[in-house]
């Protein structure tokens, strides 16, 4: 006899007659309530022999239901209520994360000759498919198979897509193929199968088989589709879908327009709009947030303030769409406004904004917006860390960096591909390129991102021998080079003078790696010859090339002919550039510089008065550096700063001890007709030459200083830090738009050749 006390309660209330045998009073059960372990229940199925299927499947049934206190009611088990709830209290314990004890209760009821239902084998795939549990779902299969029960078209439906959403898509198949109907479940179940594994090409293969298909297999396609980027793809089913009587649903258009937007396919855009409002969709929150969406990403920020305003209500989405097209038409006040007015933000909107300063260069805005996100509670994410650092390599700030860098560590991010790849960005544009290596080495995995990053920093700090030679690796590393490595490449090239490196590799982007040049690759190889003094051959590569030359080509042209002197040449580039962009300040000085340093001032002159005429403004060079996670800015002959007195006094001692050491003003770079005297004076103000006095006074002796400016440094400028850097006996790093020049003993590391 099982003991009373290993027993929650056991109570029988017998119906009997002493006619009756004992067979009906266990089967006249009326409550009965659970034993408190898996022993005892296996222990109450022994009980008595005469126990037929019904009593056992009532008996088991009620043991595995775990209610403490709350009896389990059953009226005549001979009706077949027990099976049912087999079932019922099967799907209890899988909802209460009994998995593997529910499948295990298959095999004891195998051991009491009790046949459960083909439902309750659906009933396990579909909870081994939430829980991803593989295992478990094999061994009901392998069960069910034993049982000789034939599963129904439901229950095979629910096998597939047990193992597919487990990544078992071998099995997945295998019962696809075997089963003797299908419906279009079925297919849709495969089909969502491949595309959830990246099988693109079986899933699509098995939509192109598929005879009959509904609305779902359609979206699940165009998703996958889109998700690959084969926006010309998407575009093509979507039509194909409406010409076979296909309703759409908001998931279609929103799937649709989502390649619109990244695919900045406008004209498709506003087809889906016009069809979307016939349809009624664009009440729908996802659709019409998808439709702001597409046209900010487009550039039509207007039609998407449009769309935002009709919204009857909005979601995060909506809201940080619109922030994100504010800040990719330079609207970063609009953006502003509307981030304040959001009722509520998460990840991504804080992200956005940050996002949106950084990508405009207001990188101090940036890094208050990152601290303030800290401070209510929200946490950087890797896209986040990636705006802020983008933000720290644009203001030049390593200290901001580091404490950025920090933070990442301790949350476990500086092991991702993409956050690793922004930090070792930051750290070559804030001059410290021995770090940035570093940070590259450190990478568990190296993408082809990764790879351009580390080669774009040392062609940005001259050291073309080092760029080529990790390119070199890369191909030997197997990494496959893509149109952004051979820019960078090129450009390690033109800034230290390797032209037969660069015509190598130029030349070997189609040949070798199938990638079309595009007009940078043109303007890299352009600079490049140029750079060399070539310029015939770089005219003529102009001249031959597929298309029409773009501004950055007759850029690279006309600063080689200003290094040069070559006058005819580069009044040519000038012309062509003016037609092309009338409103670039660059090319009017470029034009009037090159008048200038051959004389010609009435020309200058003249240059100088068509800009004005017009309406350009010249942006004023300005240089700045940070001293105490401050930044100090300068703009030349400034005055403004509380230690200006201090600051010209250090530029007055400095210049006597150049003229001392040899150091002559080179006054031709003073491109106006003005005295000498005043040549001088305006090249001894320079800003970058203030920003290196107040770093001299504000440092201890021996700091290394970093210089940002917002122009290319002047050549007198150049000469001068030269002789600083060997004065001071420190390392002078300076940063203009061309590249990174490092001071030290009197020498430049770009060896004269920018």
């Amino acid at each position: 006899m099982i003991p009373l006390k290993k027993l929650t309660w056991l109570c029988f209330i017998p119906l009997v007659t002493p006619l009756q045998p004992i067979e009906h009073h266990v089967s006249r059960t009326v409550f009965i309530f659970a034993a408190d372990s898996l022993a005892l229940r296996n222990r109450l199925f022994g009980w008595h022999p005469a126990m037929d299927i019904r009593t056992l499947s009532s008996i088991s049934t009620a043991s595995i239901s775990h209610f403490e206190g709350n009896p389990i009611t059953y009226n005549e088990v001979n009706d077949g209520v027990g099976i049912g709830r087999l079932d019922g209290d099967m799907n209890r314990l899988c909802k209460e994360g009994k998995l593997k004890e529910a499948v295990d209760m298959l095999h004891i009821y195998d051991e009491r000759g009790i046949r459960v239902s083909v439902d309750i084998y659906g009933l396990l795939f579909q909870h081994c498919a939430k829980t991803n549990a593989l295992l478990e779902g094999k061994r009901v299969h392998v069960h069910m198979n034993h049982s000789g029960k034939k599963p129904t078209a439901i229950v095979s439906n629910h096998l597939v897509n047990m193992y597919a959403r487990c990544g078992n898509l071998q099995d997945a198949r295998h019962v696809f193929d075997k089963m003797p109907e299908r419906n279009v479940f079925s297919w849709n179940t495969m089909i969502s199968g491949y595309v959830k594994c990246g099988r693109l090409e079986s899933a699509r293969d098995l939509f192109d088989k598929m005879r009959k298909k509904d609305t779902v297999t359609w979206n699940t396609m165009i998703a996958a589709l889109v998700q690959r980027n084969q926006y010309s793809e998407v575009f093509k089913l979507f039509y194909q879908m409406q010409r076979e009587g296909i309703g759409m649903s908001h998931f279609s258009v929103t799937n649709v327009l989502s390649a619109c937007a990244r695919s900045l396919a406008l004209e498709q855009g506003k087809q889906i709009h016009g069809h979307g409002i016939k349809a009624g969709f664009f009440s729908h929150l996802y659709v019409a947030s998808a439709l702001v969406d597409t046209y900010a990403k487009c550039g039509l920020i207007e039609d998407a303030r449009q769309v935002f305003n009709k919204m009857s209500t909005r979601d995060v989405l909506s809201w940080t769409a619109m922030i994100s097209g504010y800040a990719k038409c330079g609207d970063v006040e609009s953006g502003r406004e509307l981030f304040d007015k959001m009722p509520e933000r998460n990840m991504v909107s804080w992200t956005a904004m940050i996002g949106g300063y950084s990508q405009l260069g207001y990188g101090e805005e940036a890094l208050e917006l990152f601290y303030e996100m800290q401070v209510e509670g929200m946490k950087p994410d890797q896209f986040t860390f990636g705006s802020v650092l983008k933000a720290c390599a644009g203001l030049a700030a390593p200290k901001q960096g580091k404490k950025v860098h920090a933070q990442l560590v301790k949350v476990g991010l500086e092991s991702n591909i993409f956050v690793a790849s922004a930090l070792a960005d930051m750290y070559a544009k804030c001059g410290i390129i021995e770090d940035s290596r570093y940070v590259f080495d450190k990478m568990p995995k190296l993408d082809v991102v990764a790879w351009n990053t580390m080669i774009a920093g040392y062609a940005q700090h001259g050291f073309g021998k080092d760029a080529v030679k990790l390119f070199e690796e890369m191909l030997q590393a197997g990494m496959k080079p893509d149109d952004v490595t051979f820019i960078v490449v090129l450009s390690a090239c033109s800034h230290a003078g390797l032209v037969d490196e660069g015509r190598k590799y130029f030349d070997s982007m189609a040949r070798d790696y199938c990638i079309t040049p595009k007009e940078d690759h043109y303007a890299c190889l352009i600079d490049l010859l140029g750079r060399a003094g070539q310029l015939d051959e770089a005219m003529d590569c102009i001249t031959n090339m597929p298309f029409k030359p773009n501004a950055n080509v007759w850029n690279a042209l006309l600063g080689a002919c200003r290094l040069h002197g070559n006058l005819e040449l580069g009044i040519h580039a000038a012309e062509r550039l003016l037609e092309l962009e009338p409103q670039a300040s660059a090319t009017y000085i470029l034009l009037s510089n090159i008048y200038a340093a051959v004389g010609r001032w009435d020309d200058a002159a003249r240059v100088r008065k068509l800009m004005k005429d017009r309406g350009v403004k010249k942006e004023p060079g300005l240089s700045w550096i940070e001293v105490k996670n401050k930044m100090h800015k300068f703009i030349a002959e400034d005055r403004s700063h509380p230690q200006t007195e201090d600051i010209y006094a250090m530029l007055e001692n400095l210049y006597e001890q150049m003229k001392e050491a040899g150091y002559v003003v080179n006054t031709n770079l003073v491109l106006h007709d003005v005295e000498q005297e005043q040549k001088q004076q305006s090249l001894s103000h320079h800003s970058e030459k203030l920003a290196i006095a107040f770093g001299l006074i504000s440092t201890t002796r021996g700091t290394p200083l970093l210089i940002i400016k917002n122009l290319r440094v002047c050549g007198d400028c150049h000469t001068a830090i030269k002789f600083i850097s060997k004065i001071v006996n420190r390392e002078i790093v300076v940063r203009d738009t061309s590249r990174f020049h490092h001071f030290k003993d009197g020498l430049c590391s770009c060896g004269d050749y920018w």
